[in-house]
């Protein structure tokens, strides 16, 4: 300990000795010619100066013959708003011995070599890799006292503005997928219906809150296979509240998804800037690059599967195991951390437990934990996640006590329940979901390739090892699906961020190198963007039910007067499972469960015509099958038209939605329009096909008008009928079979 103390000052007194041997370098070779060029530039510009651009030649003067760091770091965010960039470049060009004109370092210039010297052994750094670092440190002699570098060398707050757009892509591209693809599936519907439940509902304590809970919220009546946690609804609910307040219910469902969305993208963020204070920020940039080029995780950030929120806490969990710049620091990272996976195992997803088992055995085997003191922590830490689900959880379903994942971990692993939904091989996450997710093909190839390399395999262990480790032990149930290794993802990236930016920095040396740093890599990040804007398009138009009720409510705000007050409409099961949600039914934000039509409490607001909406879900054939069951409905949303067995009916419109890829060539008839087009009373409607659709029906006709016939795209099959009663006996009536 004291040789460590003895050591630690020997090197402060040697760094302090270089700090003044580096100063009095400075102010008699450098500070001299940058005075004389601030001379220079004054004079040159005397008659076109501003009172600020004076004012900053007198401060940068003052910075340069006092030696004054604090001021010239407070000058370096003034210089690039007040001198052009070429110019402040010029104050810090000096010649070499040779006479040639060379630049200054500057700290951005050395900071990745430094920051990425942290994860490299020296031993095993080869002879031109040193070299070439001391001759760039030798260039830089204002790099240890950063005055007039900080000052002038506007490219730093280019790069700065730089980092910051690439940041905002982070938010940016899943933004955009939530645009275009604004409905859900069915396994994301509890925690949507949760937060509507809670924004309309809101959450009744005292005698009765039981009674009301059940009359309104919707998991009684549609409780699922397992009780989920409502941890992250309330949480949702609580941050949308004042931006629905601010932008009207009708965009409820998108925010509470951005809601969720923006603290994944968050926690990406985070995750970046720890690549970068590890590894180095050209490694940061390689990771951004690699991240928003995947489809998958782009697209899933804002969907509301209980899987999403705990991927946002076991993305920040990698962020914090990263190198950190002191043992300290990294304690206490440490333990911030499996806090963290352990609130997601407990709460969200139980299956994230593997890789805190995971995580907890890298850190036994590199040294950075002890049993005796790791299974203490993970036991305390445990009982406060419990002490967080099981009160609010057994509030809201009304069964005390409730752990929600224990109640999901025992029906799906020990009763094997899951296996119901489709099994599939032991090899699946290896052979076919891991490939997908990282999309890029190069992604796993610089994976591995990093960890055959001396300057990265320490770190690029780290990052690999517990997470394909999850991976395989998770192999061993039955049932998978892709989102289910989310949390990977990531830190795989982080290990291809290794090997391409390693890559990049030696592209020079061999053609190989050359080869996949300037073409093969940045090719294939291109080819992963443009492949993910086709998925994303093909995916908007798997939501059938989203966009039937859409275009239903389009329809009845179109009824002419007299409007009724309200309308009943059935909904099928496909129209629930394809994009059907709370909020899309009650675009209005109104208390639909509490009061009956006529109640002052379901009026619709003011500017808004009538009618009111009202939908039914039943499910049960027994219930569809009696006499009057369908007579009561004014409208049906229904996949299959001869299932509506009693009244009298007509479709007044067919949603389509996806069903793969066609190629057509001159003359042929789409798929889509050939079914519909056969009955005559739905090919008599203007225009028969409705929403997405139609859109897609429209695109292909311009293509087709300017390639001769043909057209490759998207099959549109029709999926949900819009059949509307006529009860008139004086209209013509037809049971329609479209």
């Amino acid at each position: 300990m004291r040789l460590a103390v003895l050591v630690h000052l020997v090197h402060l007194a040697a760094a302090n000795t270089a700090a003044r041997q580096a100063e009095s370098e400075y102010l008699a070779d450098l500070a001299p010619t940058q005075l004389a060029r601030l001379a220079a530039l004054r004079a040159e510009h005397a008659s076109t100066l501003t009172p600020e651009q004076a004012a900053f030649f007198d401060r940068a003067e003052n910075a340069v013959a006092a030696v004054d760091a604090a001021e010239g770091r407070l000058l370096s965010e003034l210089c690039p708003w007040v001198l052009p960039i070429l110019t402040c470049m010029k104050l810090v060009k000096r010649t070499d011995d040779d006479g040639d004109v060379v630049e200054c370092g500057t700290p951005e210039r050395s900071q990745p070599l430094l920051l990425a010297s942290r994860g490299r052994d020296d031993e095993d750094e080869d002879e031109e890799d040193e070299r070439e670092k001391k001759e760039r440190q030798k260039d830089c002699t204002c790099y240890h006292v950063p005055i007039m570098c900080d000052c002038v060398f506007a490219l730093k707050d280019c790069k700065r503005k730089w980092h910051l757009a690439l940041n905002t892509l982070l938010f940016a591209v899943p933004l955009v997928h939530l645009l275009l693809a604004p409905h859900t599936k069915v396994e994301e519907s509890f925690n949507l219906q949760a937060a509507h439940d809670i924004l309309i509902y809101g959450t009744p304590v005292g005698e009765g809150s039981g009674a009301q809970l059940a009359a309104t919220y919707d998991h009684f009546t549609f409780p699922g296979a397992v009780p989920r946690t409502f941890v992250g609804a309330v949480l949702l609910a609580g941050v949308s509240q004042p931006l629905i307040a601010a932008v009207g219910f009708g965009a409820a469902q998108l925010v509470v998804r951005a809601a969720l969305g923006g603290f994944n993208a968050a926690c990406l963020l985070v995750f970046r800037r720890s690549v970068d204070a590890a590894f180095g920020q050209a490694t940061g940039r390689w990771w951004l690059a690699l991240t928003v080029s995947q489809f998958h995780l782009m697209f899933y950030l804002s969907r509301t599967l209980p899987n999403m929120f705990s991927f946002g806490l076991t993305t920040l969990a990698s962020a914090l195991l990263l190198p950190k710049a002191s043992p300290a620091l990294a304690y206490g990272r440490q333990k911030q951390a499996l806090l963290l996976l352990v609130v997601s195992a407990a709460v969200f997803r139980s299956e994230t437990a593997i890789l805190l088992g995971c995580t907890s055995l890298q850190l036994l085997l590199r040294g950075r934990a002890s049993l005796v003191r790791l299974i203490p922590l993970l036991a305390g830490l445990s009982l406060g996640a419990l002490l967080l689900t099981v009160p609010i959880d057994s509030y809201f379903w009304q069964r005390i006590p409730l752990w929600p994942e224990l109640a999901g971990f025992y029906y799906n692993a020990v009763l094997g329940s899951s296996s119901a939904w489709g099994t599939s091989p032991w090899h699946y996450y290896f052979t076919s979901a891991l490939p997908r997710l990282l999309l890029n093909p190069l992604a796993l190839p610089l994976a591995a390739f990093a960890l055959t390399r001396p300057a990265t395999r320490g770190p690029a262990a780290d990052l690999v090892l517990p997470h394909l480790l999850f991976v395989a032990v998770y192999s061993a149930q039955p049932h998978k699906e892709a989102r289910f290794i989310f949390y990977v993802v990531p830190a795989l990236t982080a290990a291809a961020a290794l090997g391409a930016s390693y890559v990049f920095a030696r592209r020079t040396k061999t053609r190989l190198l050359g080869l996949v740093a300037l073409a093969l890599l940045p090719l294939t990040i291109l080819v992963s963007l443009a492949g993910g804007g086709a998925m994303l398009l093909l995916s908007s138009l798997n939501y059938p039910g989203g966009d039937a009720v859409a275009q239903l409510f389009r329809l009845t705000a179109g009824m002419p007067p007299p409007a009724p007050a309200a309308v009943a409409v059935h909904a099928d099961v496909l129209t629930c499972m394809t994009g059907m949600t709370l909020f899309g039914q009650n675009p209005h934000g109104l208390p639909l469960a509490v009061a009956d039509v006529s109640s002052a409490v379901l009026q619709l607001p003011e500017g808004v015509a009538p009618p009111l909406v009202l939908f039914d879900k039943t499910e049960d054939e027994t219930a569809m099958a009696a006499a009057d069951f369908w007579t009561r409905f004014d409208y049906v949303l229904a996949e299959d038209p001869s299932k509506v067995t009693a009244g009298h009916w007509r479709t007044v419109g067919v949603v389509l939605g996806y069903d793969g890829i066609e190629v057509l060539r001159p003359g042929a008839v789409a798929a889509g329009d050939d079914d519909v087009e056969k009955n005559a009373q739905v090919a008599s409607l203007q225009p028969p096909v409705l929403g997405r659709g139609l859109t897609v029906r429209k695109m292909r006709n311009f293509v087709r008008s300017l390639t001769r016939g043909w057209y490759v795209g998207p099959r549109m099959s029709p999926r949900i009928h819009i059949m509307q009663q006529v009860k008139s006996p004086l209209s013509p009536s037809k049971k329609t079979t479209a």
